[in-house]
């Protein structure tokens, strides 16, 4: 249970002191957009490099991976046909498909896989699979979208080579180029490529906290029902699909279960936020899902770790 605390606490300091700073105007009218997209191009493309690098992909090849892959992108997968049904705007439902399936494991991942798990590496299937899938996969699909509602038509070769021009993308195969490969590059390039990604989150929380001043209440600044549409998907049918796959279908139990359904409880990113941004499609559902479900994810959470223990 402290695992669960700690880490919220951790990402609610430094998220009220983004909105201090927001309600203070200290950074400007634009800090957010560029928060957000210093966040995209330079450090977030760093943070993705130096975790897959690191990354002993052999040992997350497990269970935990196939039920992250199954469970996510069912999530995902579901919120699709809410927002077509519903004639939302396809960058705007691209988002809200992102936000259902998208989990923070980075910064409250990590302390809660630590402390209320006993270790780190239960949620490393999970950064893998959102790193080297997720991420790609939606950036792309976002840049191709903001091409389009720019008046433009991309042509087939370069909608197909899209994921070359994303900075996300790129770092992600340079990333998992090294972890295959067995090559550890010199400390004398990792250390400035660390430095800058340590950014990554800080810059993401910021720019979050900063954009809740003067925000609407969740659901009143965007139709309520595409909201909670995510906020059910993401904090009771994620962790629901991940309890279904892990123990009827793998036959999971005891300690394993638990941590991949502690894992798909996670509320939604605040990466999904950042890429709202940087691609001006759905911020406001990204922004209010994030809120939402980091807060429901603390009942959720509690209430995982006491059925499954």
């Amino acid at each position: 249970m402290n695992g669960v605390v700690e880490g919220f606490l951790v990402i609610g300091v430094v998220i009220g002191v983004g909105y201090v700073i927001g309600r203070s105007g200290t950074l400007g009218a634009s800090a957010t957009e560029v928060l957000s997209r210093t966040a995209f191009f330079v450090a977030t493309p760093a943070l993705l490099f130096v975790t897959l690098a690191g990354a002993d992909v052999p040992a997350v090849f497990s269970e935990a991976l196939v039920v992250t892959a199954v469970t996510s992108s069912l999530a995902c997968l579901l919120y699709v046909p809410i927002g077509v049904l519903r004639r939302r705007p396809a960058g705007e439902t691209v988002i809200g498909a992102m936000a259902s399936g998208y989990v923070n494991a980075g910064n409250l991942g990590l302390p809660i896989a630590t402390y209320a798990l006993g270790n780190a590496t239960e949620v490393a299937p999970v950064l893998l699979f959102q790193l080297a899938v997720l991420t790609p996969v939606f950036t792309t699909v976002l840049d191709v979208l903001g091409e389009r509602s720019m008046g433009e038509r991309p042509s087939w070769p370069r909608t197909l080579t899209a994921p070359l021009r994303n900075p996300i993308a790129l770092a992600t195969f340079a990333g998992l180029f090294v972890a295959i490969s067995g090559w550890q590059p010199p400390e004398t390039l990792l250390a400035p490529v660390q430095l800058i990604a340590d950014l990554a989150v800080p810059a993401m929380l910021l720019a979050f906290g900063i954009s809740l001043n003067g925000a609407a209440r969740p659901g009143r600044g965007e139709p309520a029902a595409s909201l909670w549409s995510v906020v059910v998907l993401k904090s009771v049918g994620h962790p629901a699909l991940a309890l279904s796959v892990g123990a009827v279908v793998l036959g999971l139990e005891g300690h394993a279960l638990l941590a991949v359904v502690v894992c798909a409880a996670l509320p939604t990113a605040q990466n999904v936020f950042g890429y709202a941004v940087r691609f001006d499609q759905g911020v406001v559902l990204a922004r209010d899902a994030a809120l939402t479900t980091t807060v429901l994810s603390v009942p959720v959470m509690i209430g995982v770790v006491a059925l499954l223990t």
